[in-house]
């Protein structure tokens, strides 16, 4: 099978699963590839302004439940995965990045002084709200990214915005890490009996959604 009728294929198989068994649980691996996977995911000029928890814990799913409009996928997958950003992301941040590529590209400060110094500026002009707006809309595509491997590697997801992040973030401890939690994502394999694995999956076609020009 070639890469383009595999990658499709996966993306057919995938829904948002709604019931996950529970008696299944990712490997090591498995977790370790979407830790890879989040950390490898696109952000603006690579500044990275998001962290994921993993729990794994059934007691912290149980706890949770409730802030989640008591969703069965919460406690029944084999991790939740909470995209947060970093409310503490400012100046310094892009400081530590430039000094980061330093590191690691060996490149120069005469080389990457005049971006930096550009980035910083553009993060100075912004407040608080408009920076961490920012950060959501990239925590979206790491979702999109994380989704896009689980459908490859044959693992079910579930994107979830319906819960209440402020409750997390308290049961969480997220203040403390200077964090907020904006997205959910249960992983793990679906039930037998989730009523939404044999369902055909409803799209429109193609020349309604794509426009092409010359």
């Amino acid at each position: 099978m070639n890469s383009e009728i595999k990658i499709i294929d996966s993306l057919q198989w995938r829904y948002a699963c709604k019931k996950f068994d529970k008696s299944k649980k990712l490997s090591d691996e498995q977790v370790d590839l979407l830790s890879k996977t989040f950390n490898l995911t696109a952000t603006s000029f690579g500044l990275q302004p998001l962290k994921m928890l993993i729990i794994k814990g059934d007691e912290l799913k149980e706890k949770l439940l409730p802030h989640t409009y008591y969703q069965p996928q919460i406690t029944t997958c084999s991790h939740l995965l909470v995209i947060c950003i970093d409310t503490s992301f400012d100046e310094g941040s892009i400081d530590a990045y430039f000094d980061l590529e330093k590191d690691i590209r060996g490149t120069s400060e005469e080389i990457i002084g005049k971006f930096r110094n550009q980035l910083k500026t553009i993060y100075k002009n912004k407040n608080r709200e408009q920076i961490d707006t920012s950060a959501m809309y990239q925590a979206y595509i790491s979702l999109g990214t994380l989704m896009t491997v689980c459908a490859d590697q044959k693992i079910d997801s579930c994107p979830m915005e319906g819960f209440n992040p402020v409750k997390f973030d308290d049961i969480l401890n997220l203040s403390e890490r200077d964090l907020r939690s904006v997205l959910l994502l249960p992983v793990g394999y679906r039930a037998e009996d989730d009523f939404m694995s044999t369902l055909k999956k409803v799209r429109k076609p193609l020349d309604q959604v794509i426009i092409h020009l010359d």
